[in-house]
């Protein structure tokens, strides 16, 4: 099973729309859960980050296989994270991904993670982070499923 615990919903209803698309796609190979986390709104950035911390930290599960997704994470091409993605469910059955709100994670979370994963050195909006980390998923179900996917 795949979990992806992520601060703030999606209003857009064109990313709603293809994160429901990559969804019924995923879940032809394994369950998939999208467990949303209210965002914080403080003055404060340290605060928020806490805020966003006491509420992800409900939905790890000490027995899952934790990835942060972080911009000082390791970059993967798409074939050597879907060998990640299978070698890591050989002992694990299930993986979170979590995906932090605008300030990012809070240390506590980071420092729980199994592994550190960066899409790039840029920084995306986490709505639209989603449907990459969605995409990027179904690539690999593809790709060590041996079916043909576009390049």
């Amino acid at each position: 099973m795949i979990k992806i615990v992520c601060v703030g919903k999606i209003k857009e209803k064109y990313l709603n729309d293809a994160i429901e698309e990559y969804k019924k796609r995923i879940e032809k190979f394994t369950k998939l859960e999208i467990i949303e986390v209210k965002d914080s709104s403080f003055d404060d950035i340290n605060k928020n980050i806490e805020s966003e911390k006491e509420l992800i930290e409900k939905y790890i599960d000490s027995k899952d296989y934790l990835i942060t997704l972080e911009i000082e994470g390791k970059q993967m091409e798409s074939e050597e994270f879907a060998k990640k993605l299978d070698n890591i469910f050989i002992t694990n059955s299930n993986i979170t991904f979590i995906i932090g709100g605008s300030y990012g994670l809070a240390t506590e979370i980071k420092e729980k993670s199994n592994m550190h994963l960066s899409f790039s050195k840029m920084t995306f909006p986490h709505q639209l982070f989603r449907v990459l980390l969605l995409e990027q998923i179904y690539r690999a179900y593809k790709i060590n499923n041996n079916e043909s996917y576009h390049k």
